[in-house]
């Protein structure tokens, strides 16, 4: 009994063996695929009310033209873009039917990024976009928060109450501040690389200013208070 039991055991493994080596090998390709040092956007747009519609990859900066945009038609809700330079990009559907549909910033940069366009779109998978899809929810929070807070104080400000007005000011330049440097920081960390320049042009900690006598001085961004030269 033992004996038969063996037999059929090695007979299921001569079976099973070169399925699981092929398998291998098409994990192992497809592995290969996604290593190749290019730039694979793999995208979803949730609606069917998408489907056949075009959605479009066009640079963050410079001149929007038929060489630098690229486009194609939404297929069972899944599009595919392979941007040949690192850079930032945005992607967007038609603009007669991107209501509701939340615009995404990315990186165009070596590897597989999985994409999700929805009323809060996202896009991980490659390490620049991975930290900018922490960015992009700390921005949200810092906006719904900040916006909260100056409603907030219109509706003081409509009522005659001046000094809670001031007070919740303050709160919110401090929230404003805390978020900024979040940003800076992020942007030292990510020094050298295309999301580095790109939340570093965001915040400058200084900016130049003409005065009325011509003269050319640096302000702090945060005080707007002229720096003094050394």
């Amino acid at each position: 009994m033992e004996r038969e039991n063996l037999k059929t055991v090695m007979r299921v493994g001569k079976k099973v063996l070169p399925f699981y080596l092929f398998t291998l090998l098409l994990l192992f390709g497809s592995c290969q695929q996604s290593n190749d040092g290019k730039c694979h956007i793999e995208g979803t747009v949730n609606g069917e009310q998408y489907e056949g519609k075009r959605i479009f990859l066009v640079p963050n900066s410079g001149p929007a033209t038929m060489e630098t945009v690229d486009s194609m038609e939404i297929k069972d809700g899944k599009f595919h873009f392979e941007p040949d330079s690192v850079q930032m990009y945005k992607i967007l559907l038609d603009y007669h039917y991107r209501m509701g549909l939340q615009p995404l910033l990315i990186v165009g940069e070596p590897g597989t990024i999985n994409v999700t366009i929805d009323s809060i779109s996202h896009a991980t998978g490659t390490p620049q976009n991975d930290s900018l899809e922490q960015w992009k929810v700390q921005t949200e929070i810092h906006n719904r928060q900040l916006g909260m807070m100056r409603k907030n104080i219109v509706e003081l400000n409509k009522r005659g109450d001046s000094l809670q007005a001031k007070y919740i000011q303050q709160r919110a330049d401090s929230f404003h501040l805390v978020y900024k440097n979040y940003t800076r920081q992020l942007a030292k960390n990510m020094e050298g690389s295309v999301l580095g320049d790109f939340l570093n042009s965001l915040y400058p900690l200084t900016y130049k200013r003409q005065l009325p006598d011509g003269r050319i001085v640096t302000m702090n961004a945060d005080t707007n208070e002229e720096i003094a030269e050394e």
